[in-house]
């Protein structure tokens, strides 16, 4: 997943502080090309991929429902919520009440919404 960011500072913070991500990849670029972050879990098949354009920044537009949901198979410890929310983030009642019934949805930095769900995902 790609999106993005108008600090990419204040993001690595929210998930790597926050959320326990790693830094998988960093391009800071002061020129014409965009500096990229790439956040996730080691060795996992997926990632969050930052982008930002010092010379054409984009203003992220995240409705109420663009999710990145992260089934966490346990419920959400409030010590979590409370700790994103010191990195960051705001905790913000869901559009779908789902969300609010099997998880916690928090903002982050740039208004993109992260759904903590106690639900697992298996395949």
């Amino acid at each position: 997943m790609a999106r993005p960011s108008l600090n990419l500072r204040a993001a690595e913070h929210f998930y790597t502080a926050g959320l326990n991500l790693s830094v998988l990849y960093r391009h800071d670029s002061a020129g014409e090309e965009a500096s990229l972050l790439m956040l996730g879990v080691i060795g996992a098949a997926w990632h969050l991929e930052l982008t930002h354009l010092a010379t054409h920044p984009v203003l992220p537009t995240p409705t109420e429902d663009d999710l990145l949901v992260l089934y966490l198979g346990s419920p959400v410890e409030p010590s979590l919520i409370q700790h994103l929310i010191e990195c960051g983030g705001t905790h913000v009642p869901a559009l779908n009440p789902y969300w609010d019934t099997y998880g916690v949805t928090i903002q982050d930095p740039d208004g993109y919404r992260l759904v903590l769900c106690r639900r697992a995902w298996t395949v």
